[in-house]
């Protein structure tokens, strides 16, 4: 992926987002703005082959990962044009012909079923690498620790990603998890592991196809952690906790700014294009809108479908 796509596709995640929450029925949502460096810098690592999981906060990388956003937006307002038939919402959305195998809403919930994936690719011999996206919430959970030991002694294709957003819902990172660093959880089973700014797509993109690459080699699992900020409160029902000063200095950060200042500095790009651009991502968002507004919403004699 070429640095202009990147741009282009971090832009996208961040007019969806926006989209999607300024409407009045948007639901019950965990969106992504200012960690959009991340769900685009790992999906540029992952081939045809791989499947990726997600937590929760699974809009970004659900874009990121390719699927078509007219879809995303019908699956997020129920309606039966979604990949799941408006069943699945954000809290598990999945598609995994596309690649995207799913989201689960329990934290740590996702990393378990993704040795599991990762496991079935092994015995069977199918190609492709399995990627679980997780925040520093939920590297206090059990599943994690579980899961690190049974990937290592496994050698898994298996590549863990902690989106280290560091604060879970209101509590910091510090407060929560007495390692001095993410990545030490994984270098405790012998697993490499490293740390990279999650606020640039392109540290987190070579990170991942370096770790990608050596997981198609076969030599086992990888661990990724990338230090980012989201900068709206957990959810759109949560109100927020951090001071105003400490959202200026984080909001200062914002990856899509910083990359197109780059682009621009080294002239791949000029103010006209980026305007291009903004207005190309603009309508692409306008008719996934119109995509999902033109679908119905699921008949009720759906609500027990595929319940066993």
């Amino acid at each position: 992926m070429t640095r202009i796509a990147i741009l282009r596709r971090m832009k996208l995640i961040r007019a969806f987002e926006a989209a999607l929450a300024a409407r009045r029925d948007h639901g019950f949502q965990l969106l992504s703005t200012g960690e959009e460096a991340v769900a685009v810098g790992l999906c540029a690592a992952l081939g045809t082959d791989d499947q990726l999981l997600t937590g929760g906060r699974s809009i970004g990388f659900a874009l990121a990962r390719g699927l078509d956003p007219g879809c995303v937006m019908a699956e997020l307002l129920g309606k039966v044009a979604g990949p799941n038939r408006g069943r699945a919402g954000r809290g598990h959305l999945s598609w995994p012909e596309a690649g995207f195998f799913g989201a689960h809403a329990v934290v740590g919930g996702n990393i378990s079923v993704a040795a599991g994936v990762a496991l079935a690719r092994l015995m069977t011999g199918a190609p492709g690498i399995a990627a679980v996206v997780f925040g520093d919430g939920a590297c206090g959970a059990g599943s994690l620790h579980e899961t690190l030991n049974i990937a290592a002694l496994w050698r898994l294709p298996l590549l863990f990603v902690c989106n280290n957003n560091q604060i879970s819902v209101s509590t910091p990172r510090g407060a929560a998890l007495a390692a001095a660093s993410i990545a030490d959880l994984a270098r405790a089973h012998g697993i490499p592991a490293q740390t990279v700014d999650g606020m640039d797509a392109e540290a987190v993109a070579a990170a991942a196809s370096h770790a990608a690459e050596a997981l198609r080699q076969g030599e086992g699992p990888a661990f990724i952690e990338c230090v980012s900020h989201r900068f709206a409160p957990h959810s759109t029902a949560a109100r927020e906790t951090r001071t105003a000063a400490q959202l200026q200095d984080i909001r200062s950060r914002c990856p899509i700014d910083a990359l197109a200042r780059a682009l621009l500095a080294s002239a791949e790009v000029g103010k006209s294009a980026l305007e291009r651009m903004d207005d190309d991502v603009a309508d692409q968002v306008r008719r996934a809108m119109g995509f999902a507004e033109a679908s119905p919403y699921p008949d009720a004699a759906e609500a027990l479908a595929d319940v066993v």
